[in-house]
């Protein structure tokens, strides 16, 4: 889960367990806020203004929500200004993601030890270092600064519209014009993002843990009624373009996109959400998908299925005690041209 244990046990081990918090009065799942929100500014005094390697990014490339910072951070081209991190794909229950070991290859060239802090073995140590009194979710993404040796958010909403504007005065003039959150569509999008939120991204998590028949069937048939509406409006979209918006990539594209990769391959036998398969039982998400997977680089070169998968079926051994991962669906995303 990527919603992570407040534990501050040391323990190593993998139980199989998560906190009582998570879980509301029903057995429904109650995702806690994030605890660091600063802001990178490019206000005159700003405690973080916006300055070529002073940041980095702690990430994982299993995680949804750190995904999203993934995508935008190739898409407007802040590779050289940003650097990024990515943990193993393992996750304790207990202490939460760890990184790799020097010894340890995984793919995506990223997914090394920590490269600041020669000592620091899990993302929970940067957690205490930023405050030693953090009691919360040492979840990931991460935002890190170098200078001042603190956490800046690890709320991906919030890093992520920073990435879209504050280092614009760094950037070439294409990057610049990269606009993922335009005006005009603005209320569209706000719009678009609650329901997604709550009813899409998190809703498989409500269903893969809901603790009783009741909340699964609620939470699964909500999720259903939303993909359908997802649906209608790729249809229907009044815009011409291939995009949730039509002919541009907008915040919404990403914010669904993490979720609609992991469908198929992952929430569908996990989490229980098989009422039906995008690729089959959705053509409209289906072909939005697979173009931005095939056709723009930021989604497919930050996606990793072995990541996302190894994570999921290994790490919540509440939910698949033995580990065994899947070999299917085969393959993961099917060919552009594919027929829906």
């Amino acid at each position: 889960m990527d919603s992570n244990s407040n534990s501050n046990s040391n323990s190593n081990t993998t139980t199989n367990s998560l906190p009582a918090s998570l879980w509301g009065k029903k057995g429904e799942l109650v995702r806690p806020p994030a605890q660091f929100r600063n802001f990178i500014s490019r206000d005159p005094g700003a405690r973080f203004p916006p300055e070529a390697n002073r940041y980095h990014l702690y990430v994982s490339y299993a995680c949804p929500w750190a995904h999203r910072t993934l995508i935008v951070r190739k898409l407007k081209g802040l590779e050289s200004l940003i650097s990024v991190t990515s943990v193993h794909w393992h996750m304790s229950l207990t202490d939460s993601w760890r990184f790799v070991t020097p010894d340890e290859k995984l793919p995506m060239d990223d997914c090394t030890p920590d490269p600041l802090h020669s000592d620091v073995k899990r993302p929970k140590e940067l957690y205490l270092r930023a405050n030693p009194d953090y009691q919360g979710r040492f979840s990931v993404p991460v935002l890190w600064d170098k200078t001042l040796e603190t956490i800046v958010s690890n709320e991906s909403s919030e890093i992520i519209r920073m990435l879209y504007t504050e280092f614009d005065d760094l950037l070439p003039e294409d990057k610049r014009a990269v606009d993922l959150y335009p005006v005009e569509l603005r209320e569209k999008i706000d719009e678009a993002n609650g329901w997604t939120y709550e009813n899409i991204n998190n809703g498989v998590y409500k269903c893969g843990l809901a603790k009783t028949q009741e909340v699964y069937h609620e939470a699964v048939s909500n999720l259903f009624n939303h993909l359908d509406k997802v649906e209608s409006h790729l249809a229907s979209r009044s815009s011409p373009g291939p995009y949730y918006f039509g002919a541009e990539i907008t915040e919404a594209d990403i914010r669904l996109y993490v979720t609609m990769i992991r469908f198929d391959p992952v929430y569908v036998s996990l989490f229980k959400t098989n009422k039906g398969m995008i690729r089959y039982q959705y053509p409209n998400i289906h072909k939005w998908l697979r173009n931005l997977y095939w056709t723009v680089p930021a989604f497919k070169d930050t996606t990793s299925f072995e990541h996302i998968k190894n994570h999921y079926f290994v790490s919540l051994t509440i939910l698949n005690p033995a580990g065994v991962v899947p070999e299917g669906p085969t393959p993961h995303v099917l060919p552009l041209e594919a027929r829906n």
